[in-house]
């Protein structure tokens, strides 16, 4: 997309040089890569508030860098794959009630990628009910701890009254 960066998380200077290599020969050019150094965490995550669309990478999704980013206010995109390791991203979004930013395939990711870029606006809706889902499930940390606590205690008056082991669902407020 014309005037657009991808932001990466520098570091090791050899994995920077690689990378930077890499996308050169594929026609990239070196001023359209911006290698970001590693900050602590409070600071990472104020300047990921400057992203406007994190771009998940696959097989592997991102675990606490898409935790990072929508806590950050940032619309994460993601293509869920079929293991664990490539579903987390998804599932984080739909904790966050952002069902919309997964895809199913790589094609589908590169054309929903495409047509944030080309229409601000409709990006714009994604950032504010992203800076929104700090209110949702997926940051309510005392809710989960006492939807878990709810789970150990229902799973040990299961092991105590000589039940087996069972399915167990924990209602959420």
């Amino acid at each position: 997309m014309p005037g657009s960066v991808l932001w990466l998380l520098g570091g090791l200077p050899q994995a920077t040089a690689n990378f930077a290599a890499h996308a050169a020969r594929a026609g990239i050019a070196p001023e359209r890569l911006i290698f970001a150094p590693p900050l602590p965490g409070p600071a990472h995550r104020a300047r990921l508030t400057l992203t406007a669309l994190a771009l998940d990478t696959a097989p592997y999704n991102g675990h606490t860098t898409t935790s990072d980013a929508l806590w950050a206010g940032v619309p994460v995109l993601t293509c869920a794959g079929q293991s664990v390791a490539s579903r987390v991203s998804a599932s984080l979004l739909t904790a966050a009630s952002l069902p919309d930013l997964i895809t199913d395939s790589p094609q589908a990711y590169a054309a929903l990628a495409l047509m944030l870029a080309r229409e601000p606006d409709r990006l714009a809706t994604l950032r504010e009910r992203t800076r929104a889902a700090r209110a949702s499930a997926l940051f309510d940390t005392p809710a989960y701890a006492a939807a878990f606590t709810a789970a150990l205690e229902a799973m040990h008056t299961r092991y105590l009254t000589g039940q087996p082991p069972a399915p167990i669902t924990v209602a959420s407020d």
